[in-house]
């Protein structure tokens, strides 16, 4: 059994991520946006004592599941930033007709409890967007701040490419050049990979 989990889930293909930190029996469930029955099967893999949700971002895409995964799982909290707080609760935060908005979503916190996990502030894609760093597993989970080949959209509301290029360039670059990308959406990449080849941080 793998301690790190990539699972599909939704219309728009999110990836959500599963993180077990044996030492703590902690599982964390990285943007539960769709399909809550599979997320909750493979967490049942896991003998965890303690599970929480943390949210990249507050899109309807990546949020989808939050509340049943959240009951079932009975995680002890809903990470996300306090920039996404108003987006989170937003009516308005849909993709008619396939993604409605998320009736009973839970309470989130801004509060960060994970010393294995540095958290990133990377608005840009949205005003509180976030990506999380495992240092000792060399992965950063990056949302959809940074994809393979290609960058957050900035078009919608709360976007701007100026804050999403200042994110990577001084959040995301910095860091060690083999770290591994997981992505928002679509195949994992690498930091060096991403300096050299990306046609929007050229």
């Amino acid at each position: 059994m793998e301690n790190f989990r990539i699972i599909p889930v939704g219309a728009l293909a999110v990836n959500c991520y599963l993180v077990y930190e044996e030492k703590e029996k902690l599982l964390l469930i990285i943007d539960p946006g769709d399909d809550a029955d599979l997320i909750i099967s493979a967490a049942a893999d896991y003998p965890f004592e303690q599970c929480a949700i943390l949210l990249t971002h507050a899109h309807v895409d990546h949020i989808g599941a939050v509340p049943e995964v959240k009951s079932r799982l009975n995680a002890v909290s809903v990470f996300l930033d306090s920039g996404d707080k108003e987006l989170y609760h937003s009516p308005d935060n849909h993709i008619l007709p396939y993604l409605p908005p998320v009736d009973g979503l839970p309470p989130t916190t801004a509060e960060w409890n994970y010393s294995s996990v540095k958290l990133l502030h990377t608005p840009g894609h949205s005003p509180g967007g976030s990506c999380f760093y495992f240092p000792e597993r060399n992965i950063l989970i990056s949302g959809d701040t940074l994809f393979a080949g290609s960058v957050g959209r900035t078009d919608l509301p709360g976007g701007s490419f100026a804050e999403l290029e200042k994110s990577i360039r001084q959040k995301l670059l910095t860091l060690p050049d083999n770290t591994v990308v997981y992505p928002g959406h679509g195949p994992r990449t690498t930091i060096a990979l991403e300096k050299t080849s990306n046609p929007y941080l050229s």
